[in-house]
């Protein structure tokens, strides 16, 4: 077993309504159709606020990508820097305590990688091991819980931290105005969070407060890497969107769901907390669909969706650092982490406080 001991999420200042986005980004193509088709996206997509890497009126066609991923390591450095400061003292750790830490974006390029640049300043050791992950998108958050409890297995006597820090703002293609743009940029917010696990063996594993994380489980889906992911070029990245993937959820998720659970003898009426990656409504509400879950089991991921938007990788650690604070569920409660980002491919986390 795995313990986590502790789960943060940060955000930049600049926090805006969706109507403010909405009307900045409109201001950006010509009146007619194509600005009166992302105000129907940005309607539709039940955000309601979302915090920026920068001030909104710093948006708009014009930087490059070198220029962007400047401005995406600065800011991605200050948030690290917060949530690493805020989930080791929440953990009671010092960073030197640390064994593993494993850090995640898909929204920026860092050589050397974000965690190299903050282990000085969060006191890690020089002999840290250290895994940064690029590539596994909205995906990471749920996928770099289960790589922490694959090593601590291995390990039941090390800590180990998680850090996911998404800046999605910065990949906006202001003047691009294909339906995946539009929806990107109707989504995703900025943000980044933290998360510390010990093994069973360490000696704070017993006074933690947060879940045991008993399985993990990843899947690809052959011949669907087309639906999702960037085009990356000189003019940055852009978002690849499949319309395919809430039937591909519908079709293929859901079960992949049902017969993990099954192999612990639980199905999904067993769950108490689900901390569902909102990929978007039409995602939540097919899965919801599927799974015959009711109103109230993806209300966390609503909550989340509408408060800051899709965060990427750190969204599935933010429904958690929520479900934390609330008040962890009753001892004994059963818990699934679930995320779906590039390949296309899902990731499974089963907890239990």
């Amino acid at each position: 077993m795995t313990r986590v001991l502790a789960v943060r999420s940060v955000f930049p200042p600049h926090r805006h309504l969706q109507s403010e986005i909405t009307q900045a980004l409109a201001g950006f193509l010509p009146s007619g159709p194509e600005t009166a088709l992302l105000r129907r996206v940005h309607a539709s997509v039940r955000v309601e606020s979302r915090h920026l890497a920068l001030p909104l009126e710093r948006y708009g066609p014009g930087n490059d990508f070198g220029t962007t991923n400047a401005l995406f390591l600065q800011a991605a450095l200050e948030l690290g820097s917060q949530a690493l400061e805020l989930v080791l003292a929440d953990a009671g750790l010092a960073g030197r305590e640390i064994d593993l830490v494993m850090s995640t974006t898909v929204t920026g390029l860092a050589v050397p990688s974000l965690e190299a640049r903050l282990a000085p300043g969060a006191g890690l050791r020089p002999d840290v091991r250290r895994v940064p992950l690029f590539g596994l998108g909205c995906a990471a958050g749920a996928a770099g819980a289960g790589h922490l409890h694959a090593y601590l297995k291995g390990r039941s006597g090390h800590a180990a931290l998680l850090l996911s820090t998404e800046l999605c703002s910065l990949t906006l293609q202001a003047t691009d105005t294909s339906m995946a743009n539009l929806v990107a940029g109707a989504l995703f917010g900025d943000g980044a969070a933290a998360l510390v696990a010990v093994g069973r063996d360490h000696p704070l594993y017993a006074t933690g407060a947060g879940p045991e994380v008993v399985a993990a489980r990843s899947r690809l889906y052959p011949g669907t890497e087309h639906l999702l992911g960037w085009d990356i070029g000189h003019w940055g990245m852009r978002m690849l969107l499949g319309r395919e993937l809430p039937d591909l959820v519908r079709l293929h998720v859901a079960e992949e769901v049902e017969t993990f659970l099954a192999a612990h003898d639980l199905k999904p009426s067993d769950v108490d907390a689900w901390i569902c990656h909102p990929g978007g409504p039409k995602i939540l509400d097919a899965l919801a669909d599927a799974l015959a879950l009711p109103d109230t089991a993806l209300a966390a991921s609503r909550r989340s969706l509408a408060a800051v938007g899709n965060l990427s990788s750190a969204s599935v650690l933010h429904i958690l650092d929520g479900i934390q604070n609330a008040g962890p569920p009753p001892p004994g409660s059963i818990g699934l982490m679930l995320a779906f980002g590039p390949g296309f491919a899902s990731e499974l986390v089963l907890l239990r406080w």
